[in-house]
């Protein structure tokens, strides 16, 4: 009988990959679904949880075609986090799902960080006071939907929309998946009475939580019958994305950091202890043992690929990226003096401020599309760079190198300005695919082939390559690093004063 294979669904913010691992991390085989993803009003981004379903019951489909299904010992989920599903007491959706990407409740981060303290809610859910998170699109809910959310039975992360859909039974979700909502004490590991209660949310209208790694449920027939996968496949509590992103890079432990160079980019470096600081966000490891402190910038890769829709005619010609990629490897640092302030989508740490703004600098009529390609590549790198210095800062534990993943490991330049301006060897992932093998490590641990989720990351993972920094270019990254410090105080005031002026004008104009 050929091997046993566990399953990693990553269900993330436009699609579902089901991957089918071996004991070694092997991809044996795989499905992809997409996810619709609608826009339906300046800052508002929604999607159907029947979409999610749809999605990763396809996905499924796709794998157990490929590979005989009987081989499938067990699956765990990886999941988009900060994306709320709303439901009544039958299931359905009361409204449609708000994403991690909505930015509709500014007045409700202000409210709330007023009435319980920023320092409150970083304390206990590891959050600095931000946008993103549920809570504030609760708030926003109560006041602006009353009806809507007295109908919603439950409030729900992509994890337990999935769990109930392969598994049946009530809602069940891991403390990975949980604590992106910010009304997670993730000390306690327990939903939070403190904010519970100063919204005014009944504990029983949220999923049941659980560490990461034990059973939450079993396939059902039906499921079993519309997927393809084993009827009482076992069902493993995962982790939210960016969490077992971590595991399927191993990075459990302090040294090394992993870096999703996405459409986001997003790094996190294991810690055993608890701490917050505006430096990072603080959520709990997808093994569950230890906290993840982890760096997020909204507009990672998206900029390229909105430079490049925008002001290059799109993206029909797949080489236009390496033609941008040849002809900005051969500019100086510095791209001859233009600087991007990748704040396209707002600014997490360490500033927290999602009313500024990005910023080209340095525009000359002797600059092209090369250049500002450059620069954008250079910003988004200075930022990681002194991210990770402020997380060492903090922890008083240096990083030794980063793990690489994402579309963006691929570019040469990119890896090579990382680890020029950071000093730190980039390694590359053996699999792009880290959320989705993560997921399978937590599988495999569950299935019995490893002892710890810890021994499974280090049996199921490793890079295939490294690139080391040049010490020729340290002390041009370091000078071009402290202009771009100081680019952020000089326009942060100015960024403000525009946003005010466009709403003001565009509310005046409505």
């Amino acid at each position: 009988m050929a091997e046993p294979v566990v399953v990693g669904l990553d269900s993330s913010t436009q699609s579902t990959k089901a991957i089918a691992f071996d004991a070694a991390g092997g991809i044996v085989a795989e499905g992809r679904a997409s996810i619709a993803l609608a826009n339906p009003r300046l800052g508002w981004f929604e999607q159907e949880p029947a979409d999610w379903r749809v999605s990763a019951r396809a996905a499924l489909r796709q794998l157990t075609a490929a590979i005989d299904p009987a081989r499938i010992v067990g699956l765990a989920i990886s999941n988009q986090r900060e994306t709320m599903a709303h439901l009544a007491e039958d299931g359905s959706s009361v409204r449609p799902a708000t994403v991690w990407l909505d930015e509709r409740a500014p007045a409700e981060v202000e409210a709330l960080a007023a009435r319980l303290g920023r320092r409150t809610i970083h304390e206990i859910t590891g959050r600095p006071v931000d946008i993103i998170p549920c809570l504030y699109r609760l708030a926003w809910m109560q006041a602006h939907e009353p009806e809507l959310y007295a109908r919603t039975a439950l409030f729900a992360d992509v994890q337990s929309v999935l769990v109930m859909d392969l598994c049946g039974g009530r809602a069940r979700t891991s403390w990975s998946s949980a604590d992106p909502f910010a009304l997670f004490d993730i000390r306690a590991k327990a939903w939070s009475k403190t904010i519970l209660e100063a919204i005014d949310l009944a504990e029983e209208k949220l999923p049941e939580t659980h560490a990461p790694g034990p059973r939450l449920g079993e396939l059902t027939a039906e499921a079993a019958q519309a997927t393809g996968l084993p009827k009482g496949c076992p069902v493993f509590a995962g982790g939210g994305d960016g969490q077992c992103a971590g595991l399927g890079t191993n990075c459990t432990d302090p040294a090394q950091a992993y870096v999703n160079l996405g459409t986001a980019v997003v790094s996190g470096v294991w810690q055993p202890d608890f701490a917050v600081s505006d430096a990072f966000r603080t959520e709990i490891a997808a093994q569950g043992d230890g906290y993840i402190f982890e760096n997020c910038l909204r507009g990672g890769a998206f900029l390229i690929n909105w430079f490049v829709d925008k002001f290059l005619g799109g993206r029909a010609d797949p080489a236009i990226f390496d033609r941008l990629e040849a002809e900005a490897s051969a500019l100086p640092i510095g791209s001859a003096g233009v600087l991007v302030q990748p704040w396209w989508g707002g600014v997490m740490d360490p500033h927290w401020d999602s009313q500024t703004r990005g910023t080209i600098l340095g525009l000359s009529g002797s600059h092209g599309p090369a250049h500002i390609y450059r620069a954008i590549l250079e910003g988004i790198t200075l930022w990681l760079a002194a991210a990770t210095a402020r997380t060492e800062a903090v922890t008083g534990r240096s990083v030794e190198r980063y793990v690489a993943i994402g579309g963006g490991a691929n570019s040469p330049l990119w890896r090579q300005m990382l680890a020029d301006a950071s000093g730190r060897p980039v390694c590359i992932s053996g699999t792009l695919e880290a959320s989705a093998l993560g997921a399978g490590m937590i599988a495999a641990t569950g299935a019995g082939w490893f002892a710890t989720i810890e021994a499974a990351a280090a049996a199921m993972s490793g890079p295939t390559r490294q690139v080391d920094p040049d010490p020729a270019r340290k002390e041009a990254y370091r000078e071009l690093g402290d202009i771009f410090a100081d680019a952020h105080a000089a326009t942060a005031d100015l960024n403000h004063r525009l946003v005010a002026l466009a709403n003001r004008v565009s509310k005046e104009a409505s």
